[in-house]
């Protein structure tokens, strides 16, 4: 491996450490109390009036450091906070002062031992006996920035290029604590949603991620081979299909939150694994799937933010109240001018779009042109939450039809922040209507369509068993925590996202 002038050094103090005796990755390491327990420590006894200061052991990584003459002082983080380590000769003698600024760096981890006290800027702090290396950092923490504190210039690590931060999160999580609390956050999302989901009576379950047959969604599954099966195998788009399985079996509320992957573009909001929330729930429908969803997403948001009102993209979003509802063909009709009911065939439905001085792509299904529609007219201007319901149902192949117009399902999508962030249906349970459904789509897309669903004989007999009516639910977690912590991108809030590699 190639070091640079800096890592260098650092490594002549390791081995100047290790011929002194003083070990710089010791195995163990003892502290008392987390940061945060230590200060809240003191502040009791502090308001207690007593006399004698807590006396604690304390770990952490060193983020600022200054040194002049016969004083010192650093600043360490934990998980749970930030507090300052003083070192004077006087506690410490001249030799263990000066071993602690040869050796010692930012990024460096070290455990201290001492009293609490504050200083006389006022400042809760250690007030460090004893100490020793616990980790030493070959590479320094990411673009170092200078503050002046008291006269003093102090060295902070920050780190705010985005392609550095997604590739070296580990770097990134370092440096930015706001970067931790997305994910502190991510943490608490799906804790709430299990929360709320399981004290309305649903369970929680495990589907296969390796599928023989991939469905569920629109998408263009990952390919991977079992070599002792020979057999090809898909990692999963959708739980939905194996979801459904277990309504059949009686086990009428079922969830999942796990990963999806879908073998298509990169953008703000598609990373190709991504987390999701799908649950199905018997003898339900897609109304009162609504009323659910917006009674979820409230109590997420008060869970998380201890609040229903959020900010994405400087606009006020409110997660307190109702949703608003929009009908599919109207909201199309006040947009564009086109009233889709009255183009039945991709051919007419293109040539209205045309005529309204639109630029749809040539050749494409009617469902595509009207997806585009949406994506085009609808989405950006869905900021509040927004339920958009009644789809055509040729881009619902796993949907209920409305009673009485076979060419519209049970269908919303709700959306936020202008983009989706949920879809649902009434979900289809005639075994026949369905198998009808995989066959004619099979039929309307290409091999290599994106679209194309395949059949699953194994799902129809399941079906084929009785499956009780009920509403379908899947959600995107990745999107919901862009909105919750107002980012702009899914890469934000997914620890290790996917990148391309690095052309050098």
């Amino acid at each position: 491996m190639e070091y640079t002038d800096l890592e260098k050094i650092r490594l002549q103090k390791i081995e100047k450490m290790r011929a002194a005796g003083d070990e710089p990755y010791p195995t163990r390491s003892n502290p008392t109390h987390t940061l945060k327990q230590a200060t809240e420590l003191f502040k009791e006894a502090e308001a207690k009036g007593d006399a004698s200061p807590p006396e604690v052991t304390l770990a952490g990584r060193i983020r600022s450091l200054r040194a002049m003459g016969k004083l010192a002082f650093c600043h360490i983080e934990d998980s749970s906070g930030r507090l300052q380590l003083m070192l004077r000769v006087n506690e410490l003698g001249e030799e263990a002062l000066n071993r602690f600024k040869e050796n010692f760096d930012l990024g460096d981890y070290i455990e201290a031992s001492g009293v609490m006290i504050r200083t006389r800027t006022g400042e809760v702090s250690l007030q460090t006996k004893d100490f020793h290396m616990l980790a030493k950092a070959i590479t320094p923490l990411p673009a170092a920035k200078d503050e002046v504190i008291d006269g003093e210039v102090v060295r902070h690590a920050t780190l705010t290029d985005p392609e550095v931060r997604y590739r070296q999160r580990y770097a990134d999580l370092a440096v930015n604590p706001d970067v931790r609390e997305i994910f502190r956050a991510r943490a608490a999302t799906t804790r709430a949603l299990r929360d709320f989901l399981d004290s309305r009576g649903f369970l929680e379950v495990e589907t296969p991620i390796l599928q023989p047959i991939y469905g569920g969604a629109a998408a263009k599954p990952f390919v991977t081979h079992h070599n002792q099966l020979k057999q090809d195998l898909y990692l999963r788009i959708s739980f939905e299909l194996y979801l459904k399985r277990l309504l059949v079996g009686m086990l009428d509320r079922v969830y999942e939150i796990g990963r999806d992957f879908r073998n298509e573009g990169v953008s703000f909001k598609h990373n190709p694994e991504f987390t999701q929330l799908e649950f199905y729930w018997a003898y339900a429908d897609y109304l009162k799937v609504m009323d659910l969803t917006e009674e979820m997403l409230r109590y997420v948001s008060q869970e998380v933010l201890g609040k229903t009102k959020t900010t994405f993209g400087g606009q006020e979003i409110d997660f307190g109240g109702s949703w608003r509802r929009v009908e599919l063909r109207q909201g199309l009709l006040d947009a564009t001018g086109i009233d889709i009911d009255q183009h039945r065939s991709d051919a007419a439905l293109e040539k209205a779009m045309r005529d309204q001085g639109l630029k749809p792509k040539p050749n494409q299904s009617r469902g595509k042109l009207i997806d585009a529609m949406i994506g085009d007219f609808l989405e950006p201007n869905f900021i509040q939450p927004t339920f958009l319901y009644n789809y055509p149902r040729d881009i619902s192949p796993l949907a209920k039809s409305k009673p009485g117009n076979p060419a519209v399902v049970e269908r919303f999508e709700g959306f936020v922040g202008g983009m989706e962030l949920c879809n649902a249906f009434t979900e289809l349970n005639d075994p026949l209507d369905q198998e009808a459904r995989f066959i004619e789509m099979g039929r309307a897309y290409e091999d290599e369509d994106e679209e194309r669903h395949p059949m699953d004989d194994d799902y129809l007999r399941a079906m084929r068993y009785g499956m009780p009516p009920n509403g379908g639910f899947g959600m995107g977690i990745d999107r919901l925590l862009m909105l919750l912590t107002d980012r702009r991108s899914i890469r934000e809030v997914i620890l290790f996202p996917h990148l391309r590699e690095r052309e050098e």
